[in-house]
C-alpha cells in the first residue's frame, strides 16, 4: 500500500494515463512499455527514494494486470414501470 503523499500522485497520473491510452486503442504490450518508460524517467531523476519507486511500480503491475481496471461500467437497462 502506498503511503507517501508524492508516489501516491504518481501512481494517479500513472493510471489515468494508463487508462487514457487504453481508451485509444493502446494494449497492455504498449501500456507495459509506457510504465517501464514511466518508472525509468523516475529513476533517472532521483526525484523520490529507489524503495518508493519500487512500491510503485508493484501497485502499477498490479493495476496493470488486474481486468477490471479497464472494464468500461455497462448502463444499466432502463426498467418501464406501468
Amino acid at each position: 500500500m502506498l503511503q507517501d503523499a508524492q508516489i501516491i500522485r504518481f501512481y494517479q497520473r500513472l493510471t489515468d494515463a494508463l487508462n487514457e491510452q487504453w481508451h485509444r486503442g493502446y494494449r497492455f504490450d504498449e501500456l507495459r512499455l509506457y510504465l517501464d518508460g514511466y518508472l525509468a524517467a523516475l529513476r533517472h531523476t532521483n526525484v523520490v527514494e529507489p524503495y518508493l519507486i519500487h512500491q510503485l511500480e508493484e501497485e502499477a503491475t498490479r493495476y496493470l494486470y488486474d481486468p477490471s481496471s479497464f472494464v468500461e461500467p455497462q448502463p444499466e437497462p432502463e426498467v418501464d414501470f406501468y
